[in-house]
């Protein structure tokens, strides 16, 4: 007898439109499954009561009281079956599949490219012909000037997107063609978003990340020196790297730019923490690790003998019934969402972390923006920088928008 499902509390849920019908998505943002499953009302009626606390007979008490119709027991254990099936249920059976792809994701010498053949091209032939049209085509910047390139000042930070490369493929070509062309950088210290979350503010990793354009290999001695340095485990939550696109995405465009040019490291560095501030009603600092770590990079990077760059892999608004608003935005919505986030931008090229925060924090963060950690970590790493915004880009579909930037320090 099955009793007592209990859904797994880091599954995602969005809205799903089927042939007219409003149905509903399940995947595993931890990308424990690759699974997703799409729930018709009625059936996430009974999922909704998958909380541990309800037996098989409970559900069928609480869907007749609810709803004044059985459903049999045959029915919500096949259901259970499914799910369990698929690993989206708390259960000694996701346990053990949890354990089982950890260890071989701490075991393996390298991290592997996840979103290789997804996200995108898997063939490098195939890859970097993606890649130099987000430089050619129209809303691209051009090609990047391998030879007399733009003067001016050394590169030392971007913020690019890390929106997949099919939607917002020239953005990146905006933030990167300035560090292609006026970067001196042999090492990368790039910042992304942790998606599913953590319960550390940073994450490290001694990995190198694969990509089918060869690996980016970690500066381990630096990585070392932070982790020295920033007196907290700064491995605790390193399996957040092994699904999570933000740093990925970057690190394959560093080896399209520079692979075949020049030796590079990187230093792989995942973080969530303003949330989490914002959340508490406090500020990003008052976790004592948050500058405990910000101080500990840039003293590692100060000391390092190496030219160091900083790269946020960091998107912006994400609206839209998609992420939980009720109606999809119109036309006025855009354009709207847009002014802020030129508002927004406004801190983020003036070099100002808190005005930063505090510009989000204004509205309780409305909007979803998807890179409030790494572009905060990044203000706070480049002080006296300005920046410049290169472009500004929307991809919206009926059920969301998701906003980003392409910016130069």
């Amino acid at each position: 007898m099955i009793e007592g499902p209990r859904l797994r509390r880091d599954v995602e849920a969005f809205p799903v439109e089927q042939d007219g019908q409003q149905l509903v998505g399940v995947r595993d943002p931890a990308g424990y499954t690759p699974s997703v499953l799409v729930l018709s009302r009625p059936l996430l009626a009974i999922v909704a009561l998958f909380d541990g606390e309800h037996s098989v007979v409970d559900i069928q008490a609480e869907i007749m009281r609810r709803h004044g119709e059985m459903v049999r027991r045959e029915q919500i254990e096949e259901i259970v079956s499914g799910l369990d099936a698929h690993g989206f249920l708390e259960n000694e059976r996701f346990a053990e599949r949890r354990r089982a792809v950890d260890a071989e994701f701490l075991a393996a010498p390298e991290r592997a490219a996840a979103h290789a053949g997804g996200a995108y091209a898997g063939h490098p032939h195939d890859l970097r012909r993606a890649m130099e049209g987000f430089f050619a085509s129209p809303p691209g910047p051009g090609a990047i000037r391998r030879e007399g390139g733009a003067r001016g000042a050394p590169v030392r930070g971007v913020i690019a997107p890390h929106i997949d490369y099919h939607r917002g493929g020239p953005a990146y070509a905006w933030a990167y063609r300035d560090l292609a062309e006026r970067g001196d950088a042999d090492c990368f210290v790039i910042l992304g978003t942790c998606h599913a979350g953590m319960p550390d503010p940073f994450a490290l990793t001694r990995k190198d990340y694969a990509t089918p354009l060869g690996a980016a290999a970690v500066d381990r001695d630096l990585v070392d020196a932070v982790a020295t340095r920033a007196g907290q485990d700064c491995f605790a939550s390193e399996l957040a790297h092994r699904g999570e696109h933000s740093i990925e995405f970057q690190a394959v465009f560093l080896r399209y730019l520079f692979g075949e040019r020049h030796d590079f490291t990187i230093v792989p560095v995942l973080t969530s923490f303003a949330h989490e501030a914002l959340a508490r009603g406090q500020g990003p600092e008052q976790d004592p690790r948050v500058p405990r770590f910000l101080e500990a990079l840039g003293e590692a990077m100060a000391t390092s003998g190496r030219r160091v760059a900083v790269i946020a892999g960091a998107d912006l608004a994400h609206l839209g019934p998609r992420f939980g608003d009720p109606a999809p935005l119109t036309p006025d919505d855009l354009g709207r969402v847009a002014r802020e986030d030129r508002a927004l931008l406004a801190a983020v090229e003036a070099g100002d972390p808190r005005g930063f925060f505090e510009a989000i924090a204004a509205d309780g963060d409305r909007r979803r923006i998807c890179g409030f950690s790494p572009i905060y970590a990044l203000l706070r790493m480049l002080p006296d920088m300005h920046g410049l915004v290169k472009h500004y880009g929307q991809w919206p579909d009926p059920q969301a928008v998701v906003t980003y930037a392409s910016v130069v320090f």
